[in-house]
């Protein structure tokens, strides 16, 4: 090897040394940056345990009034005049619409003549029955005769009481010329207007008592059969912003032929904020399971993922994606994501990362 040789290597010798050299001083300050960068954080702690969890069926119901009425009309004729208006309360006896009674007035008319002709001839024969009488009682006349006068005025009589009941029918038909509401509710269908003509069955109006609700709701035979009278009912509003809890009122035990359901109706308490055609999804319990939950202070949303944090052996924690259920009580199902014995952090901050050094400020089971 000669001299220009050498020369070349020992520049390249120590390059390499001084590489090698500024290599360690970084990993070596690498690692005390991660040593100063771990926080200690003192939060409550707690041990995931079993526990019984109620199994839940859920099923999409209606409210509706208990009490609702269709308001129609016995008499055919032309609507004069209404007197209410969708969205109106109305108490029981209130007037809410008539129609025009020309033609009752004119029945009328014609069975209180009837009545007067009735009375006329039922006055003269009793008038011959009482004068035909005396005579028979001296034999005057033969018994023949009397008894076709007799029979003259029982007639006479028997048309005199059909004469005042027809009278006494169409003036009976007259109340129905002037609906009044049967009940105190809310006017919820104003299905005619005025001038429209009125037909006996015909509703012109909808009338719902919504101080008295129930939900109406379908269940599958499975859940039919653990579902009893009196058993109280969950449940809660489509965007889950209430919830309120009913009694099974009407268990129907014959199915749907067409959906194989069998129908219930629960009873909601009185001075519920829900109103009559609103969505609920009822939740019946059909049995038990085991499970786990946690504290619903535990469960956080890190970045739109909803977890946990859980807490090592070394006393580090980890934020952990779980799978929720539902929530009562202040506790949370957890369906997948944590195992019984695990320790979670039920006290967590906005600050709180993964990594840190947790202190227990406070332990317990969950």
């Amino acid at each position: 090897m000669n001299r220009r040789t050498i020369k070349i290597i020992k520049p390249a010798v120590i390059t390499l040394a001084l590489v090698l050299t500024l290599s360690a001083c970084s990993d070596k300050d690498k690692q005390q940056q991660a040593t100063a960068a771990v926080t200690t954080v003192s939060a409550h702690i707690a041990v995931v345990q079993k526990t019984v969890l109620p199994v839940i069926a859920t099923a999409p119901g209606s409210i509706i009034a208990e009490q609702q009425a269709q308001i129609a009309s016995r008499l055919m004729g032309f609507i004069r005049e209404i007197n209410v208006q969708e969205g109106q309360s109305v108490v029981k006896g209130q007037r809410l619409f008539t129609v025009d009674p020309s033609d009752i007035q004119g029945q009328v008319s014609q069975a209180r003549a009837g009545l007067a002709q009735a009375e006329a001839a039922l006055a003269d024969a009793r008038n011959d029955y009482q004068r035909f009488g005396t005579l028979y009682k001296e034999e005057a006349i033969p018994k023949q005769q009397w008894d076709k006068i007799r029979l003259q005025y029982q007639v006479a009589q028997q048309q005199a009481v059909a004469a005042r009941a027809g009278l006494g029918t169409a003036a009976g038909q007259m109340r129905y010329a002037t609906l009044t509401a049967p009940f105190s509710g809310i006017i919820t269908q104003k299905l005619a207007n005025v001038g429209d003509l009125a037909t006996p069955g015909k509703p012109v109006l909808m009338l719902e008592n919504q101080s008295r609700l129930q939900v109406q709701t379908n269940v599958s035979s499975d859940v039919f059969t653990h579902l009893k009278l009196g058993d109280s009912v969950s449940m809660q509003t489509n965007d889950s912003s209430t919830s309120v809890t009913g009694k099974i009122t009407r268990l129907v035990s014959a199915a749907d032929p067409a959906t194989r359901t069998y129908l219930v109706k629960i009873d909601l308490p009185q001075g519920t904020q829900l109103k009559s055609g609103m969505y609920v999804l009822a939740s019946f319990p059909t049995g038990q399971r085991e499970g786990v939950r946690v504290p619903q202070s535990a469960v956080l949303d890190r970045a739109g993922i909803t977890g946990v944090f859980v807490v090592d052996s070394q006393g580090i924690a980890h934020y952990r994606m779980v799978r929720v259920g539902d929530s009562s009580n202040g506790l949370v199902e957890i369906q997948a994501g944590l195992s019984p014995g695990e320790r979670v952090i039920t006290s967590a901050t906005a600050q709180l990362q993964s990594g840190d050094k947790i202190v227990n400020a406070g332990s317990g089971n969950v």
